[in-house]
């Protein structure tokens, strides 16, 4: 697949700002592989640019290091606005859809406000991946009322009855993925290895 200069550009800066960012922390490959459940050969790989970066690398790895993924990427600006996604208003939440085409899966960057509200479940077909890029989100799913901070994760039916928003306690940015017919999204890491 040929990429446009900008984007080609951004993809191939992932690598060292990967390496720059952990280095920066003092952090080890051996002890991030730790922490993400990736392949220590695979991280270097991906540092040195051998390895084109994916979402299920990159999600891993912004959890560990506890930064937005955007931190990570420096994703290019979009050129033309007229191609530009626009963020909608939808219930007093900001969506941007991040899929221009449709298709089974859907992505989206959602803010949240601040303002604390009763929850009020819905069901509907689907199945919903949530990633907290910052804030702390309240998530109630049928008998389940959570909090979640940046960097954590949820997935869940979306038949089940749901509410999410904010804790009250400031705005939450979360990025999306929902599958309208029950797609499931597939995160494929090693898992971490057991000391006994």
């Amino acid at each position: 697949m040929e990429h446009s200069p900008p984007i080609a550009q951004a993809l191939n800066e992932v690598g060292p700002r990967l390496r720059r960012l952990r280095t920066e922390r003092g952090v080890t490959l051996t002890a991030l592989a730790e922490a993400t459940g990736i392949s220590k050969s695979t991280l270097s790989r991906l540092e040195s640019g051998q390895r084109r970066p994916s979402l299920e690398l990159l999600l891993p790895i912004a959890q560990a290091h506890q930064v937005p993924l955007d931190e990570l990427v420096g994703a290019p600006e979009v050129g033309d606005p007229r191609v530009r996604l626009r963020p909608k208003q939808v219930n007093g939440n900001t969506v941007l859809p991040l899929t221009r085409q449709t298709g089974p899966l859907q992505s989206f960057k959602m803010v949240l406000p601040a303002g604390r509200s009763t929850p009020q479940p819905v069901t509907h077909e689907g199945y919903e991946w949530l990633y907290v890029l910052a804030g702390r989100l309240r998530l109630v799913l049928a008998d389940h009322d959570l909090v979640l901070g940046a960097g954590e994760v949820a997935e869940f039916d979306t038949r089940l009855p749901h509410w999410f928003g904010s804790t009250g306690e400031g705005p939450v940015e979360v990025l999306s993925l929902f599958g309208r017919q029950g797609e499931r999204m597939h995160v494929r890491a090693r898992p971490k290895s057991r000391e006994g």
